[in-house]
């Protein structure tokens, strides 16, 4: 198409000019790349596919801020192509209670698909959203109806492609042949510290065609340049990169290209010399040229011209099936599940990673929106959807050994619209996962994650692979449920309740065969996060335990009543739901006349909380049998009953039993 540059050149600079007001009234923010990016935004106003009347239409392209600090830049545009933000707005960014924080969070503002911030998870965010959108098309289009066709770009910046999640999602990226991707990074060679040339060197160009991508090399500020790059990506057979080079806070007065634009206020000098060179109005602040905006908010009718069209083509798709499928992808009927049940009894023993194996399948089955994988343990998680197929023709996802980039696709692949995806590892390996999953519990965006060989259970594989912090860790995150069931039955119930919370939820599974205890409840259930499995009339003690910890803890407290010591036992599942009960419930669950110990294989410092005493791992681990372990830390039947006798001031007895009813 034939270009305007001058009247782009306007609109780059109104953007360019919103963002260095709003940094200025701020007292604070990032500059640098919202000027360097301006004119890239601006080409891309014009080919992105959106509707600002509807900004969860599931055929939208999708824009990505991988370099969240430049969000005053995703705030301009949203304002100046009419979505539900306003001038006023941008003059309060970063203000508490505003709307235009300081990084892009979403569901503050329509347009915002998704929270970044934290460097290069913007990255496997859009790979994320790419590779939704693929099993979308396998799932709803036809070889004559394309309900599903979008776009995904992505901005990001030297930051980003530092950090090694943008490598492990690139390489998916590329191995999955994710055609409907478009990278644009912003190489403007200067990070916070100085020249990329201080920590970087490598040919980014070859990297990722080493990965299977298309590149193009382009001037980051020449229109006609960034134009045909975009056209160009309308037709691509692999991920395209587009390297623009840039200069940093183009447009400004003596900081363009230097450093120190990148993270303070260009100031009120630089700013109104900048705008005189422009041939703005040094004096106005938040200036709109109404030409620049009568041209931008043709988004909204162009926007629902193309809704409507993609309406037509949905209602009118030949085979029924496509609309029942949508139907059935954006409203999950969860009902339908047919749970798999379990016997209690002597040799009724199972692993929590077995039953959960067994509940994702019945989920699978029931829920076509469910969707996920492991990073590269599926046979040890338990965790493949059996004759499911493989992604992007099937359910099952293939991560690889890429469990950053596996949690920050999974959010993406969260707020696609049409899906409810999981995803699997070894729980101590949830720390690589941490950065994402803190960013899903921020958005409370609904997804699950399994994490199994969850204590010194693990045994052999030694302290290394054995967690010990991270329960506690993943309790004290907010908007975040933690379930560590006992049994296979009480798996059930954690994901029966999991699946009505909206926000992420864990599940901390055993690899040892656990028993399965009966399914009575004195009070309470799995849903109040905590219930008592037995209550005795004149208890002096509480034992509280969570996951392999609740069948010794039972064990104990029979042992404990032939030496004249009544003990009630309660099963605290999901520390996050019982934390949220009223004062009422807990004080019936946890008996404040009675003595109260935790009981738990890892650091439990939150336990403290509701315990007068806890039994925990004061170590890392160590290799050795499961069964050894155990003893060695003390959590035994036994060891529990010789912390009991030492907070009641007894002298130990070395009681023993048979049997006891479970």
């Amino acid at each position: 198409m034939m270009l305007d540059t001058k009247q782009l050149q306007k609109q780059a600079d109104t953007m360019r000019f919103l963002c260095a007001d709003m940094i200025q009234e701020a007292n604070s923010g990032h500059p640098g790349v919202a000027l360097g990016l301006a004119d890239i935004v601006t080409m891309l106003s014009h080919h992105i596919k959106h509707n600002p009347k509807d900004a969860k239409w599931i055929n939208r392209d999708r824009l990505v801020f991988s370099g969240g600090h430049g969000s005053t830049l995703l705030y301009s545009y949203l304002y100046l192509t009419g979505y539900n933000v306003e001038l006023e707005d941008l003059k309060k960014f970063r203000q508490l209670g505003s709307k235009t924080a300081g990084h892009p969070e979403y569901g503050e503002i329509d347009g915002i698909e998704i929270t970044t911030g934290p460097l290069g998870q913007g990255i496997a965010n859009a790979v994320g959203f790419s590779m939704a959108s693929k099993y979308a098309q396998f799932a709803l289009n036809t070889p004559t109806t394309e309900i599903i066709d979008h776009k995904i770009y992505c901005l990001c910046g030297d930051g980003d492609l530092q950090e090694g999640i943008s490598y492990e999602a690139c390489s998916l990226a590329g191995h999955q042949k994710l055609d409907n991707l478009v990278l644009i990074y912003d190489s403007n060679e200067i990070t916070i510290e100085g020249s990329t040339e201080l920590s970087m060197s490598e040919n980014t160009k070859e990297r990722f065609e080493a990965q299977g991508w298309e590149v193009s090399v382009i001037d980051g500020h020449n229109f006609n340049e960034i134009n045909s790059v975009l056209e160009q990506a309308q037709n691509q057979t692999k991920p395209y990169l587009i390297i623009a080079n840039t200069t940093i806070a183009k447009g400004a007065d003596k900081m363009e290209g230097s450093h120190h634009s990148h993270g303070a206020p260009l100031g009120d000098n630089e700013i109104a010399t900048a705008k005189t060179k422009a041939g703005f109005d040094p004096s106005r602040k938040f200036f709109v040229p109404e030409d620049v905006l009568f041209q931008l908010r043709t988004a909204i009718d162009k926007g629902d011209m193309a809704q409507r069209e993609w309406n037509k083509l949905v209602i009118s798709a030949p085979f029924k099936e496509q609309n029942q499928i949508l139907e059935a992808l954006q409203n999950p009927d969860f009902s339908k599940i047919k749970w798999p049940t379990y016997e209690a009894g002597k040799g009724k023993e199972v692993a929590t990673r077995s039953s959960n194996g067994e509940i994702l399948n019945a989920i699978a089955k029931a829920v076509p929106s469910f969707i996920g994988g492991s990073a590269d343990l599926s046979p040890s998680n338990k965790s493949e959807l059996k004759n499911m197929g493989t992604f992007p023709n099937g359910r099952n996802i293939y991560f690889g050994i890429r469990e950053h980039s596996m949690a920050a696709i999974c959010n993406a692949i969260s707020l696609y619209g049409l899906f409810l995806p999981f995803n699997s590892t070894f729980f101590v390996f949830s720390d690589y996962s941490k950065p994402a999953v803190r960013v899903a519990a921020i958005m409370r965006a609904k997804q699950f994650y399994v994490w199994t060989h969850d204590s010194i259970g693990v045994g052999e594989d030694g302290g290394t692979h054995q967690p010990i912090e991270q329960l506690s860790q993943f309790r004290a995150m907010p908007n975040f449920y933690t379930f560590r069931p006992a049994d296979a039955t009480e798996n059930v119930k954690c994901w029966q309740k999991a699946l009505t919370i909206d926000a992420p939820s864990a599940f901390v599974l055993s690899r040892q065969n656990l028993k399965t205890l009966k399914d009575e409840r004195e009070f309470g259930d799995v849903e109040n996060g905590a219930y008592l499995i037995k209550k005795r009339e004149n208890a002096t003690v509480t034992i509280m335990a969570s996951g392999s910890e609740l069948m010794p803890s039972f064990m104990a407290a029979c042992h404990l009543e032939l030496a004249g010591i009544d003990a009630n036992i309660v099963s605290i599942p999901c520390f996050d739901l019982f934390d949220e009960q009223s004062d009422e419930y807990k004080a019936q669950v946890l008996d404040k006349n009675t003595k109260i110990l935790a009981v738990e294989a890892s650091s439990g410092m939150e336990l403290y909380k509701y315990a007068d005493e806890v039994l925990s791992m004061t170590t890392f681990g160590a290799s050795g049998k499961a069964s050894d372990l155990f003893k060695k830390y003390g959590i035994t039947i036994k060891g529990i009953k010789q912390k009991v006798f030492q907070m009641i001031g007894k002298e130990y007895q070395n009681t023993a039993i048979n049997g006891c009813d479970i």
